[in-house]
């Protein structure tokens, strides 16, 4: 049998509506998976308005300000390939499991760090929590989903993770606003960040672990035994047919990891479209904004106090936007979304630039800034992050599916933590304007290699979508 028939077999309907319990086991399931895109997004957006005490309390520069921010985005890219690996060797649920106590361990640290030295330690162990949690979290969503809703529940961490940036914001705000006269108030913004990191590991104690995975180990009565939690029976069982044969023949074929894929042609091509989408992802600029928009809008003529607080709309603006991504991504080919999102962010960064160059110092720039930030973040949030998340998750063959989500994943870490690092030398060197100017080249790039490179993956279950991409790429 040809992969052609292998893929018209897999499209073949299962039926049966899961019952009540089923539907309410998933989304729990969801619920607890997804606290650590919570803790994600929070450790991510927490610099943001901690930063400006910090850099007092403990003497940074530029230079310094850009390794502590930047130290948890190259742990991050350890921690994406690492956490990919460890999924595919020990399961996703020991994972995540192992995730939430450093998640804690480096929050704790970073809360208590007396050195600068100490704190970009403690961020770049955070940051292994972080990779690791951006890698592992999306797929086990994606392997516990059913194919019609995985698009709607892998992207519920992306809300999460914009709802931990949001968390973070706010609370950033009220803390400095309650205690700005205090040193070491940026302690108390950090600290929080150990609640959810508890949450996640005592909820994963009872979560099940992802029945793809199980199946690739073949064991397979235990992977009948999960998706009956989440599947009508007659469901359970016909998907676990097509999971196991498939798991059957990579096992045969032995796909998982490096020497395979450099091996193997088509997994090579398929990797190259992994790591351009994760690149599109972050050279839009994205986490400038969100590591320092608060320096951007005190650049532009905020007051510091009203740039903490105006921050604030980049979160609400980064969950609505989410929402509104998570409703379009059940109705809308991801393809498109994801082109339609380059467009938006490009003018955005180019309107950016252009009231930092033509536009006086004041109120008014500033608000003009905020706005296209503001636009910025809606088309962001709510078209490229989800659907980059989202295929990511999807388009590598299940054997191998964390290891090859960890090393695009590492690419996407690794051009954000060149990103964080350069972003504030680049500001000081040649201004705000002609750093975006920078971006929206980027942005014009990453546009034409979507077109050209990138595949649509909506409607299928992953094992049709591996048919289909084995055929396109061989």
């Amino acid at each position: 049998m040809n992969v052609r028939d292998d893929a018209l077999r897999a499209t073949a309907p299962v039926t049966g509506l899961p019952s009540p319990a089923a539907s309410r086991r998933l989304r729990l399931i969801t619920i607890i998976a997804t606290f650590g895109g919570l803790l994600f997004g929070y450790d991510t957006g927490v610099i943001n308005g901690a930063l400006p005490y910090m850099s007092k309390d403990l003497g940074l520069n530029p230079v310094t300000e850009g390794m502590v921010t930047s130290s948890l985005l190259l742990g991050a890219a350890l921690g994406a390939v690492a956490g990919g690996r460890l999924s595919d060797a020990r399961g996703r649920r020991r994972t995540i499991l192992a995730l939430a106590v450093v998640f804690f361990v480096g929050a704790l640290g970073a809360t208590l760090a007396p050195t600068t030295a100490v704190m970009i330690v403690a961020r770049f162990v955070l940051g292994l929590a972080v990779g690791g949690a951006s890698v592992t979290v999306p797929v086990y969503l994606a392997e516990i989903s059913p194919a019609e809703r995985r698009g709607a529940l892998v992207t519920r961490n992306e809300l999460m993770i914009v709802s931990g940036q949001l968390l973070a914001f706010t609370s950033n705000a009220v803390i400095a606003k309650a205690g700005s006269e205090s040193g070491g108030v940026w302690r108390w913004m950090l600290v929080i960040a150990t609640v959810p990191a508890v949450v996640l590991w005592f909820g994963m104690l009872v979560m099940p672990e992802s029945p793809r995975w199980l199946a690739s180990r073949t064991r397979f009565g235990e992977a009948l035994e999960v998706l009956k939690q989440v599947r009508s029976a007659q469901r359970a069982e016909a998907e676990l047919a097509e999971v196991s044969a498939l798991a059957v023949r990579e096992e045969q074929e032995k796909l998982g990891g490096w020497q395979d894929m450099r091996s193997t042609p088509w997994l090579r091509r398929l990797m190259s479209v992994g790591f351009g989408i994760a690149i599109v992802q972050q050279i839009t600029g994205v986490n400038t904004i969100m590591y320092y928009g608060t320096r951007i809008l005190s650049d532009a003529g905020f007051a510091s106090d009203t740039a903490l607080t105006a921050n604030i709309a980049n979160g609400v603006i980064s969950v609505l936007a989410t929402f509104v991504g998570i409703w379009l991504l059940g109705r809308v080919d991801r393809r498109p979304m994801l082109m339609t999102g380059q467009l938006g962010t490009t003018l955005a960064l180019l309107l950016i630039g252009v009231f930092s160059l033509v536009l006086p110092a004041g109120d008014g720039r500033a608000c003009a800034v905020l706005a296209m930030t503001v636009t910025f973040l809606a088309f962001q949030q709510g078209a490229i992050s989800p659907v980059t998340w989202l295929m990511l998750s999807e388009i590598f063959p299940m054997r191998m599916r964390g290891f090859g989500m960890g090393v695009a994943a590492v690419v996407l870490w690794l051009t954000n933590f060149v990103i964080g690092l350069v972003f504030p030398s680049l500001v000081s060197g040649i201004g705000i304007s002609d750093t975006f100017f920078l971006f929206v080249v980027a942005g014009i790039l990453s546009l034409t290699f979507v077109k050209l490179y990138v595949p649509e993956t909506r409607g299928r279950t992953l094992e049709t979508l591996e048919a289909e991409l084995r055929a396109r790429f061989s």
